[in-house]
């Protein structure tokens, strides 16, 4: 057999004995996704560690082209790779304030960016093919789910064969929005081998590794919580749960001191192992809850939400209102952020509604409201979202805000709120309603707060305004906004790529190229910037390099439909009909009733004469957007072929009247013209020539007014 694999036993060493008899290549590494080892990237980042720094030295350009992906996975690594500095953090009031947190798609950049750095580097470590062992994925955290879903896609198993092993339970994707799955790509992409799980009472296969059954009682406890607690040896497991709790509490004390002592140098041990054991040591309400704030900070600063959210959900349910209420509030607080921005609302909301029972601080209360308004406005899913209740809870926010006795802190979260219900009335439709909150907004702070203070929420203020010109069709105040906001916050890719598109739709193409490549410099991959710079590349006729970022941006998402769409119809302008009509499958697989896609296809099943098939799916592309104008034209260029021009005259009229393109207005005349409306032909023709220097269309003019001529009596 060849390709990757999916092991799945029971019990580890199982899953090493099954695996033992698959001939696999040399093994590169033997990693473990448990997420209680390192929290996010726990994989990920134990193969980077093995990897990258003899990589680093091989190719020292990667350090250049991966510093993000690298020093965010495995800070570790930092050292190696060019340092990250956030200018607009130097602005900041206090030590390690964040002015802003990533996307949610930002963990599944990373995990490309990762894939990118493995597939430059091995082939060049000459060492030919190679296995990686990632154990323990049922314990994943969803960046390895991601991780290892973009490894399976991507990195061919001649290069390296992964070879992912999980028990027997159903393996899962994480709640809430799935970016991959890994589940689905693992049905796909691997040969299972699998053992089912041994009936109760019954003796695993294989013989414990040594000592798992050997030695007292308390040594075998000790090996458990020496080993992070993730072993799944029922021996070792059963010698742990028999301790009295000091005792355990005891092992977790010593096990917290050797990993502190290796933190320093180590520092993804602060977001797994090393907050577990304190949390569980004698000082668990002490120096474990102040580790767990400090991993969920780390992990929310990250946009790593998932594991953020699990940390507060632990760290909230340690706490209270009357128990370490400096934390229960913080925890609380951003794990329904968090739950939010991984695409769990429903969880979110549930959170901040047990908050409101137990709290009666009016600044508690002012933060719930706006956090629950903002579901309303925009995280529930479409058929959720209600902007009434969002104006409710943001008014409720602001209510609050403007009573606060301190004249800064009024100022701020009156204007904050402000900002929230700005979005709610662009969400609802009223830009120029948003646009003067933002304006009062800005002059407020600009008035009452001093130089300097909540600068990054001023930038902020300007940047949705930047977004509420644009998309209200102010691009040159909105460019106004974007040159003073990048004055301060030089180094946010989000600023290049929106400035981009503004500055293309003003056809400044080559300002906005750019702006998309000082984006890729600065953020993981993402197939976005590669489809913008395609189109942006297209329109001036750079085909070769619209296509590179086309296979990109696809590279990166496969089920990208405008990337799939623009490729295709690059492909089928340069006679790649098979290529094309691949993309639009691959499309329609995803979403089968785009009408951009079914008009595509019907274009190409013209183009190959499939006649019947093409009017169906130039059909289906009108029955589910009736005013597509390149379908109506598609249309009337088969009945003209065919010879009916009656009816393809009806079509290019509809495509005329609802897109008087050139192309259009040339085939129309055409039609007039072997209909012998000249006159009609003539107007066409003339209507073309006005906005082209077409030689075809000049020449058909003239040739309709001599046939005019010929026809007088």
């Amino acid at each position: 057999m060849t390709g990757h694999y999916w092991i799945a036993a029971p019990l580890r060493r199982e899953r090493d004995r099954l695996r033992a008899g698959l001939g696999l290549p040399a093994p590169l590494a033997v990693v473990d996704a448990h997420r209680r080892l390192r929290g996010p990237y726990s994989a990920a980042g134990a193969l980077l560690r093995q990897v990258a720094p003899e990589a680093l030295r091989r190719m020292p350009e990667l350090a250049g082209r991966h510093y993000i992906e690298l020093q965010e996975s495995t800070p570790e690594l930092a050292p190696l790779v060019p340092q990250m500095i956030r200018a607009l953090e130097k602005l900041a009031n206090a030590p390690g304030e964040a002015s802003r947190y990533p996307a949610r798609l930002h963990s599944l950049r990373v995990s490309h960016g990762i894939v990118d750095f493995l597939l430059a580097a091995l082939p060049g470590s000459g060492d030919g093919p190679r296995t990686l062992v990632v154990e323990n994925v049922q314990h994943a955290d969803v960046t390895d789910h991601e991780f290892l879903a973009a490894a399976l896609r991507r990195i061919p198993a001649e290069l390296l064969t992964l070879v992912v092993a999980t028990d027997t339970a159903e393996l899962e994707d994480p709640p809430g929005m799935v970016s991959v799955s890994l589940p689905a790509e693992l049905a796909v992409r691997t040969t299972r081998v699998h053992r089912p799980g041994a009936p109760a009472g019954a003796e695993p296969d294989g013989p414990a590794p040594d000592g798992a059954g050997s030695g007292s009682l308390a040594e075998a406890a000790a090996r458990y919580v020496d080993g992070d607690c993730i072993s799944d040896e029922p021996a070792l497991r059963a010698a742990y749960e028999a301790l009295t709790g000091p005792e355990r509490a005891a092992l977790h004390d010593r096990r917290a001191e050797e990993v502190a002592a290796r933190a320093e140098e180590e520092p993804s041990l602060r977001l797994g192992t090393l907050p577990y054991h304190l949390l569980r040591g004698s000082d668990g309400d002490g120096a474990g809850l102040d580790a767990l704030r400090w991993a969920q900070l780390r992990c929310k600063y990250l946009g790593l939400y998932h594991a953020a959210a699990e940390m507060g959900e632990e760290g909230r349910h340690r706490t209270g209102p009357d128990v370490r209420p400096d934390l229960w509030w913080p925890f609380t607080r951003e794990t329904g952020v968090c739950l939010a921005a991984a695409g769990r609302p429903e969880e979110s909301a549930a959170v901040q509604e047990e908050a409101r029972s137990q709290t009666t601080l009016p600044k508690h209360h002012m933060s719930l409201a706006y956090e629950t308004g903002m579901l309303y406005a925009r995280h529930f899913p479409p058929e959720l979202r209600d902007e009434r209740r969002a104006r409710a809870y943001v008014n409720q926010a602001i209510a609050i805000s403007d009573l606060l006795p301190d004249l800064k802190e009024r100022a701020f979260f009156s204007v904050f709120n402000r900002n929230g219900l700005a979005l709610v009335e662009v969400r609802a439709g009223r830009p120029d309603e948003a646009l003067r909150l933002l304006d009062e907004g800005i002059e407020r702070l600009d008035r009452e707060l001093g130089i300097g203070e909540r600068t990054w929420h001023r930038v902020g203020l300007r940047y949705n305004r930047a977004q509420v010109n644009g998309m209200s069709g102010r691009l040159e105040d909105a460019l106004e906004d974007y040159a003073s906001i990048m004055e301060l916050d030089h180094d946010f890719a989000d600023h290049y790529f929106n400035r981009g598109s503004m500055l293309r739709r003003l056809g400044r193409i080559e300002e906005a190229i750019a702006d998309y490549e000082r984006a890729i410099t600065l953020e993981a991959p993402f197939p976005e910037v590669h489809y913008n710079r395609g189109e942006a590349r297209l329109e001036l006729g750079d085909l070769d390099g619209a296509l590179a970022d086309f296979d990109r941006a696809l590279e990166l998402e496969p089920g990208n439909l405008e990337a799939l769409l623009a490729r295709a119809g690059l492909l089928a302008d340069q006679g790649e009909a098979k290529a094309a009509l691949a993309d639009v499958e691959a499309g329609l697989l995803v979403d089968a009733e785009h009408p951009h896609l079914l008009c595509l296809q019907g274009r190409l099943w013209g183009e190959e004469g499939r006649t019947a098939e093409a009017r169906d799916s130039l059909d289906a592309a009108l029955r589910h957007d009736p005013e597509l104008a390149e379908a109506w034209a598609i249309k009337g260029e088969l009945a003209y072929v065919e010879g009916d021009l009656t009816a393809a005259l009806a079509d290019f009229n509809r495509a005329v009247e609802l897109e008087a393109r050139p192309e259009f207005r040339f085939n129309r005349g055409m039609v007039h013209e072997a209909a012998g409306s000249l006159v009609q032909a003539v107007a066409d023709f003339d209507a073309v020539l006005a906005v082209t220097d077409d030689e075809e269309a000049r020449s058909r003019r003239e040739t309709c007014l001599r046939a005019a001529e010929r026809a007088q009596p």
